[in-house]
């Protein structure tokens, strides 16, 4: 049976990361054809760092994800911190409803928003609403769920009595929210940052149906690309955003993966000062 599941995941992971691997390599080849590998080079790069309208697009695309992730941190981790002081029963509900834009469709997620955004704009009686406006109120609004879980099991274990021991000595209440609270889910709002910003830079569901022609975003840019033969460059593109995003989620494993090293010495050095003081 081990052998079994050692067999099935590398099979899995070989179906999701295949395509990775093809395209990888066909950035490197010198001809056309993404089939036929006729030789190494890396004109390929060179031609996309030279190209003038995808890089000015990639800087659109850094610039949302990033302003988005930003505005999604703060109002998700204000999210969190309230939810965490409700009652079970209000709690269980309000986060199953911020449970449900993670399992919506984007599709469904993105004509509605378009659908208020029309709304807004022949309320306002503003023409061609849609724009970089409405491009980042789109982005914060499906980052905020992922802020949210991110910062709430961090809340969850947070010892309550830590915020209590800081105002009994001496703290303002400000110093120690910043000095206890924000300390200790730390971690789970980098994590919450890592996710948004990796979610924002390759969204193209949503993003096409917000976006306005006075801004656009490389992954819409994209799709009008795949309607014709891909050029070289374009699996250039490919690769560098997936070892971007590569990265980010590698960084936020480790991120994680000190918090927990972190806690289980916290609880050791805890169940020592026990013995010691019993």
């Amino acid at each position: 049976m081990k052998n079994f599941n050692k067999v099935f995941t590398i099979i899995v992971l070989l179906f999701l990361y295949i395509p990775m691997i093809v395209l990888a390599v066909g950035s490197f080849n010198s001809g056309m054809d993404i089939a036929v590998f006729k030789g190494f080079t890396l004109d390929n790069y060179s031609e996309l760092f030279r190209d003038s309208v995808l890089l000015p697009l990639l800087l659109n695309s850094v610039i949302v994800a990033l302003l988005s992730s930003i505005f999604a941190t703060i109002l998700g981790t204000c999210a969190a911190l309230g939810i965490h002081s409700m009652g079970p029963r209000l709690r269980r509900f309000t986060m199953g409803v911020t449970n449900i834009p993670l399992t919506n469709p984007e599709i469904v997620t993105g004509v509605s928003l378009a659908l208020l955004f029309a709304f807004v704009g022949t309320m306002l009686k503003i023409n061609n609403i849609l724009g970089f406006a409405t491009l980042l109120i789109a982005h914060i609004t499906f980052n905020l769920p992922y802020v949210i879980l991110s910062v709430m099991p961090k809340l969850k274990q947070m010892d309550p009595n830590l915020r209590e021991a800081a105002l009994d000595l001496g703290c303002t209440p400000w110093q120690a929210f910043y000095m206890v609270v924000i300390h200790e889910i730390t971690p789970g709002i980098i994590s919450g940052a890592l996710m948004a910003f990796t979610m924002s830079l390759d969204d193209f569901v949503i993003s096409y149906f917000v976006y306005g022609p006075r801004f656009v975003t490389l992954p819409v840019e994209i799709y009008n690309y795949t309607k014709k033969p891909l050029q070289p460059k374009i699996y250039a593109l490919f690769t560098l955003l997936f070892a971007a995003i590569l990265i980010v989620m590698v960084l936020m494993n480790l991120l994680q993966e000190r918090d927990a090293k972190r806690s289980r010495e916290n609880r050791r050095a805890f169940r020592r000062g026990k013995k010691v003081g019993a």
